[in-house]
């Protein structure tokens, strides 16, 4: 049992937990604002197109599928959208970052033994110890 306790401090006192927590309270918050913009926006647009677009009293022979039908509907037009506000928001974070620049090259080709492995400052090839060319 003191084990279990223990192991169970170690995990609460990890910064993951936290991070954890902040995630599920932001998704919450997100999931509020994703409704709002389908039941808001995205079913009206539909409602348009499509009159009468509400499946829920359909129940054919006693079964409500009609509200199966509607949750799945709903499920796809928010993952739709979700998907959307994830595409706007990569683009923007993409269009934010520096290209990174290339490293510089650590290690040289030998010119006599074509080995590429020599380091940049060396002055013989470990290869084939021939004198190298000073570099400019």
């Amino acid at each position: 049992m003191k084990k279990l306790l223990q192991e169970f401090k170690e995990f609460i006192s990890r910064g993951n937990v936290l991070d954890m927590a902040v995630g599920v309270v932001i998704a919450s918050a997100f999931t509020a604002v994703v409704n709002a913009a389908v039941s808001g926006l995205v079913t009206p647009i539909i409602g348009l197109f499509i009159p009468n677009s509400t499946f829920a009293e359909w129940a054919p022979g006693g079964f409500a599928i009609g509200a199966f039908v509607n949750a799945v509907i709903t499920f796809l037009i928010t993952a739709a959208v979700i998907f959307l506000v994830m595409k706007v928001v990569n683009a923007a974070r993409n269009a934010k970052k520096k290209p990174e620049e290339p490293a510089a090259p650590t290690t040289k080709t030998c010119p006599y033994c074509l080995s590429d492995d020599v380091k940049i400052g060396a002055t013989k090839c470990p290869h084939c110890a021939s004198e190298l060319p000073k570099e400019e």
